[in-house]
């Protein structure tokens, strides 16, 4: 049966491209789908700064004429700078367990990276860090988060007889909370507050955050640099960035860490409440109701954590400001009544993140990956 693939070229297209992905999965307990509206925007060429270095193509699969899979095609010119590479990225990638549609979908992404002069195709990635990375492809039975995309496992079959190879793995912690906060960390917190000249900033209300709001993404661009696929973030991106999170954040649950002497930035350690249930009641739509299930997600009773963004300056990694940060949190976590935090995906490379997680109790539960193949 022959399978139709069309570039997306209408906003009606855009929408039903982003609608897909939550038909498809729609009665799957362990899916959380995103808001239609900032999927939107992020796939918007003329909303999304990252098209200022970026280019991107969009395809539907159609079969017996309804929509049966979606692909994005991403080309992001400054990662290949900065890596050496000629990749093209597939992302946004769904589809329905036939084989003749994968094939489809990502036979169009290869032949357009190819006619772009690309050499090698990798994903599921998004623009930048701050899109979904990874096909799940182990911890199918587990809820996923905010920051993650849910995959059937049909997919990583499907990749694998297209030829696509493992290139990077991140997993994923489930860390139980510690009643209190453990010894080694309240000891190191306090040598490092003196040992470094450093303190802990918190914050009541939003407007004394925003001095900081850039700092934070600046620090994410020096301290994510040398990982996988990264991209830095542009100052119209940060921008970007900062009016869009900054007003969510659940403030009591920020950790700033600066040096005393000038305030600069060391560490940040953003947290949220799970909006993983909020979001599937709210089944893409902010209007008229989601907004009311977000709202009582943030504020009301909620016993999960999302990690969502830990990060430490360069200089100052494996000097235990970690442990300053979760000696702050942990407490709170415990007033608010958390039971457990999903640490989000954290590269498998990444042994000096993952290693943190040896004075929990924590378990290992979902494994994402990024595929590989050459196309030229």
């Amino acid at each position: 049966m022959s399978i139709k693939i069309k570039e997306v070229e209408t906003e009606q297209e855009l929408k039903q491209f982003v609608e897909f992905n939550i038909k498809l999965y729609e009665g799957c307990p362990y899916h959380v789908p995103g808001l239609i509206s900032d999927e939107m925007m992020t796939l918007s060429k003329k909303k999304n700064p990252a098209f200022d270095f970026c280019e991107a193509k969009y395809f539907l699969a159609y079969k017996e004429g309804i929509i049966a899979g979606r692909i994005a095609g991403i080309i992001n010119h400054e990662a290949n700078k900065h890596w050496n590479e000629t990749n093209v990225r597939f992302g946004f990638i769904d589809f329905i367990d036939d084989e003749n549609v994968s094939a489809a979908l990502i036979g169009a992404v290869e032949k357009w990276g190819r006619k772009k002069g690309m050499t090698a195709i990798h994903g599921p990635l998004g623009f930048t860090d701050m899109d979904h990375e990874g096909l799940l492809v182990w911890g199918f039975e587990e809820v996923g988060t905010m920051a993650t995309s849910y995959s059937y496992p049909y997919y990583k079959d499907h990749l694998a007889k297209l030829e696509y190879e493992k290139d990077q793995d991140w997993n994923e912690f489930k860390i139980n909370i510690p009643k209190e906060v453990p010894e080694k960390y309240a000891r190191i917190s306090q040598i490092v507050l003196k040992k470094y000249g450093l303190k802990i900033v918190k914050f009541k209300k939003t407007r004394e955050i925003w001095p900081y709001a850039q700092k934070i993404f600046e620090l994410w661009n020096e301290a994510y640099k040398p990982l996988y696929g990264y991209s830095r973030l542009t100052p119209k991106q940060i921008e970007y960035y900062v009016k869009m999170y900054i007003p969510m954040l659940s403030l009591d649950l920020v950790t700033l860490v600066v040096k005393e002497e000038d305030d600069s930035l060391v560490g940040i350690a953003i947290t949220l409440p799970s909006l993983s249930k909020a979001l599937k009641k709210a089944k893409g739509k902010f209007f008229p109701i989601g907004w009311i299930h977000l709202l009582k997600a943030l504020y009301g009773n909620n016993n999960v954590v999302d990690l969502y963004i830990i990060g430490v300056a360069p200089e100052y990694q494996n000097k235990g400001v970690n442990a300053l940060m979760f000696n702050d949190l942990i407490p709170i976590f415990n007033q608010k009544g958390y039971v457990y935090a999903e640490s989000n995906p954290e590269l498998e490379l990444n042994t000096k993140v993952q290693s943190q997680w040896e004075d929990y109790d924590a378990v290992h539960h979902k494994t994402r990956r990024a595929f590989i193949k050459k196309i030229k």
